[in-house]
């Protein structure tokens, strides 16, 4: 089955202490789209401008994501500049244009509408409720968030939360969103809030995950020598999980998400690997599948005999 995501397409330039790119693809809903493709057909909903490249369109189709629902109109594409510290976990944002994204209101085309699994990429709650009034009956629905609508958008935030499935942000959000200094209880309160899963990203320390009647399981982060770029990587692991969950389940339980979380964690591990989304891009499914079997047996744990 498709997934249907919908979230950001920009532009970025990134630099790091030792690199700086311009003008590279960027967006939550590109990392995300791009993800989810290993495992499933997406339907991508955005807006560029006239300066975003053709070629991107033609990569897209190469990979079957289905850009219908991507808007291409007058003015410039949302661009995104950043700078990372010398440890690449801060970073700082040197500027931001959102350009045609600024009036940016998803219209779902006719096709999409029964689409069974949805993605709501990282953009505002009440911009991701809108995707939903649109949809008939979505079978799954995974949404991000973000810190900024926590802090400013947080009764669109909790009003979308009682239509959601799973629930992703990360660590520093989980605490802002519940006051709670520990991610254990904090995901558990988040779950009180609405959606029947939550899980919790920690970047190179893994992710937690939390299901129904304390159900609960913790992904470790495959470890990694050289790390060029960590944009993209939380959306990168959304969509991983959600082209997962579209590809292979039709009814989701939590060990299909258990699952689905060390595939997300495995395209996050790629992602990191190069700027923008230049590894994806070239990434094949029999280096994920070994990855994968890495993190099993990285998961698995022997007692030595006395």
């Amino acid at each position: 089955m498709s997934v249907l995501i919908v979230g950001s397409i920009a532009l970025d330039t990134v630099k790091t202490p030792v690199e700086e790119h311009s003008n590279l693809l960027g967006g939550s809903a590109s990392y995300a789209a791009l993800g989810a493709s290993f495992f499933s057909p997406v339907r991508l909903v955005g807006v560029v401008g006239n300066d975003f490249p053709e070629a991107e369109f033609e990569f897209w189709k190469s990979r079957k994501i289905d850009r219908e629902g991507v808007q291409r109109v007058n003015g410039k594409t949302f661009r995104w500049s950043g700078e990372y510290s010398w440890d690449l976990n801060t970073r700082e944002t040197r500027s931001i244009a959102l350009n045609v994204f600024e009036h940016f209101k998803p219209a779902l085309p006719e096709s999409y509408r029964q689409t069974d699994f949805v993605l709501l990429a990282n953009i505002a709650p009440s911009l991701q409720s809108h995707v939903l009034d649109q949809m008939e009956r979505p079978r799954f629905v995974v949404a991000d968030t973000m810190d900024l609508w926590i802090e400013t958008t947080r009764s669109d935030l909790d009003a979308l939360l009682r239509r959601v499935d799973l629930l992703i942000l990360n660590d520093s959000e989980a605490r802002e969103m519940t006051k709670e200094t520990s991610l254990i209880k904090a995901g558990r309160r988040i779950r009180k809030m609405g959606p029947r899963y939550v899980a919790i990203k920690k970047g190179e320390h893994g992710a937690l995950l939390f299901g129904e009647e304390d159900q609960f399981f913790s992904c470790g982060a495959y470890p990694l020598e050289d790390i060029h770029d960590p944009t993209g990587a939380g959306d990168t692991f959304a969509g991983g999980m959600a082209g997962y969950l579209a590809g292979t389940v039709k009814k989701v339980h939590f060990n299909d998400l258990r699952k689905a979380m060390i595939y997300g964690s495995v395209l996050a591990s790629f992602c990191v690997e190069a700027f923008s989304l230049d590894r994806l891009r070239n990434l094949s499914m029999q280096e994920i599948t070994e990855r994968y079997e890495m993190f099993k047996l990285m998961s698995q744990f022997e007692v030595p005999p006395a």
